[in-house]
Parts: structure tokens; C-alpha cells; sequence
């Protein structure tokens, strides 16, 4: 049987004996990346990418005290868990985690963790960046960023300061 073939077979055997509570977690707690790390760990992989988003001191030349992430918990895990299967569909890959912060995040701290492994480096690599990018644009995870001066504002990778999607007008 083929490489691929095989690996195929695999990740839909993956997909039964792991749920997706087991790969996504909404949490107010700080994230523990060893145990992320570790729950994509498998004796198939020949690579573990981990990306970690992290709250920055400076955003466009202002100083920030901290973060706020918010969320609409039910459809949140929704998109996550579709992500996570869309990711699973679209590669041949042996783990996957996500783990997104909620509350109060301190600079320097993790807002999100996104783990997964395949057998090679370029599934893995491109799993992760495409799985980044979509939670950006479809997750309902709103961040607040609190600025050392004492003012703060939502922001929305996806939409200008009127609301609208950057590109349209807004209506």
C-alpha cells in the first residue's frame, strides 16, 4: 500500500478514537504547552509544529497592560471542532490540538496554542498556518486590547473601526 494511503487510512482512524474535546479547549486558565505538545505526540509523526500566539508589550506604537479575550463559548467550540475536522480532511495528520485562552491575558503570556503532527514537516507546517488564519476569521473570539494609559479597544482581525470588512464599505 502507498504512503499516502496508509496515512489517509490512519487520520480517519484518528478521527474516530480521538473527539474533538479531546483536541480543542476554551480555557481561562494559562496554557500548559508541554501538555499541548503532548497531546499530539505519536509514534507516526516525524514532525510537531506548535505555534503560540502571545500578548506583545506594543500594538501600533501603543504600550499595552494586557489583553481581554471573549467569546460565544457554544459557537466557538463549534468552528474550533469544524476547524479541527477541516484540518484532519485536508491533511495527513497524526495530532492536533487547540487551546485559546479566555479573560485576562498578561503580556508575555500564550493566547493560543495550536499544535499538530504528521509523519512529514510540510503537512504539519501548513496545518498550522491555515488553522491560525481561520480561527482569526471564524471563530467568535473577540480581544480587547488594554493600553498602559488606561484606554482600551476591541479589536477584529477582520474588520475596520466602522465595523465593516476591510475592502467593502459599510452599510
Amino acid at each position: 500500500m502507498h504512503a499516502r494511503t496508509l496515512l489517509a487510512a490512519a487520520n480517519k482512524q484518528l478521527r474516530v478514537e480521538r473527539t474533538n474535546e479531546d483536541m480543542i479547549e476554551l480555557t481561562e486558565h494559562p496554557i500548559d504547552v508541554a501538555q499541548v505538545i503532548e497531546a499530539v505526540a505519536s509514534p507516526a509523526a516525524g514532525a510537531v509544529v506548535l505555534f503560540l500566539g502571545t500578548a506583545r508589550e506594543e500594538t501600533g506604537g501603543r504600550r499595552t497592560a494586557s489583553l481581554e479575550y471573549e467569546c460565544y463559548a457554544e459557537m466557538a467550540r463549534r468552528k474550533l471542532a469544524e476547524l479541527a475536522d477541516d484540518a484532519l480532511g485536508k491533511w495527513p495528520l497524526a495530532g492536533l490540538r487547540i487551546v485559546h485562552r479566555l479573560g485576562r491575558v498578561a503580556v508575555g503570556e500564550t493566547s493560543v496554542a495550536i499544535a499538530v503532527s504528521s509523519a512529514h514537516r510540510q503537512a504539519a507546517f501548513q496545518a498550522g498556518e491555515w488553522l491560525i488564519d481561520r480561527i482569526k476569521e471564524v471563530v467568535p473570539i473577540w480581544k480587547k486590547e488594554n493600553w498602559a494609559d488606561g484606554g482600551g479597544d476591541w479589536v477584529h482581525p477582520g474588520l475596520d473601526a466602522s465595523g465593516a470588512r476591510r475592502g467593502e464599505t459599510s452599510r
